[in-house]
């Protein structure tokens, strides 16, 4: 890019860090941006509130701790954060893993018992949730809090390849089930849905699109808006109220190029 580094850092720095983190793998400078002290100042800078912001790791092969980076200190937490202080009986699992995590709210997985986690590692409160079936198989679980609990969003396989949503809200401790989806998002489709006005949001592999599904109503839609032909990647985002597109522009798969697009249009 040729634009100045000390003003694209100022610009990135109006992203809400949760939008930023989304893009660090698209750009080295992006990924290093976070840990520089200029970047974490103009970050909290307009505002009152101190710079609260944490970074928690997680690794398959070691999967009952998570070391917690506090950006404000610009340093690691001296007692990592451990899965058996909020259940004792998951530190004998074989295994579990972090799903997804969501405003402080965390998704773990519990296979041996055949249910998930959601917990909240600073308060250390938890709740079991077990499956919908068993066995159940799932994808492109997403968690989702609001200002009065949480959602847990996941597709599901079926008889004869058909997609079926499940969605459980923490207020009516239940699973809802939907079906009659067709497949357009692929079997190597990784992208967590991004939460924006009520629905998830994803962006489809190749030709790309946006679809939404209507967590109330478990309805699906295609965003009607026109996307650029030279895309070669996307990635949603969503901040300040706002859903944003964010776009490698090239051809052959290779970027020399990246835009944002506001889709005012979502809904």
């Amino acid at each position: 890019s040729r634009m100045p580094e000390e003003l694209l850092e100022k610009i990135l720095s109006l992203l809400p860090l949760k939008a930023f983190l989304n893009l660090r793998s698209t750009c080295k400078n992006f990924k290093s941006l976070i840990f520089s002290p200029s970047f974490i100042s103009r970050h909290s800078s307009g505002s009152s509130l101190p710079f609260s912001s944490f970074l928690l790791l997680s690794h398959p092969q070691c999967y009952n701790q998570f070391p917690l980076y506090d950006s404000g200190l610009g340093a690691w937490r001296s007692v990592a954060l451990s899965h058996s202080d909020l259940l004792p009986a998951a530190s004998t699992a074989p295994s579990f893993s972090l799903l997804s995590t969501s405003n402080g709210l965390f998704c773990f997985s519990l296979p041996s018992s055949s249910s998930f986690l959601v917990c909240n590692l600073l308060a250390r409160t938890s709740r079991i949730i077990k499956f919908p079936a068993s066995p159940f198989a799932f994808e492109l679980l997403t968690l989702v809090s609001t200002p009065v609990g949480y959602k847990l969003f996941m597709l599901s396989t079926g008889s004869f390849s058909n997609f079926s949503a499940f969605v459980y809200d923490s207020n009516d401790p239940s699973w809802r089930k939907f079906d009659g989806f067709d497949p357009i998002l692929s079997d190597n489709y990784h992208q967590e849905g991004v939460f924006f006005n009520g629905c998830l949001y994803f962006s489809t592999p190749e030709p790309f699109s946006v679809v939404s599904f209507d967590l109330e109503s478990g309805k699906w839609e295609t965003l009607n808006s026109e996307l650029p032909g030279d895309l070669t990647f996307v990635r949603l985002v969503c901040g300040e109220g706002k859903l944003y597109l964010i776009g490698g522009v090239g051809s052959n798969g290779i970027s020399r190029a990246i835009k944002m697009w506001e889709l005012d249009q979502a809904r």
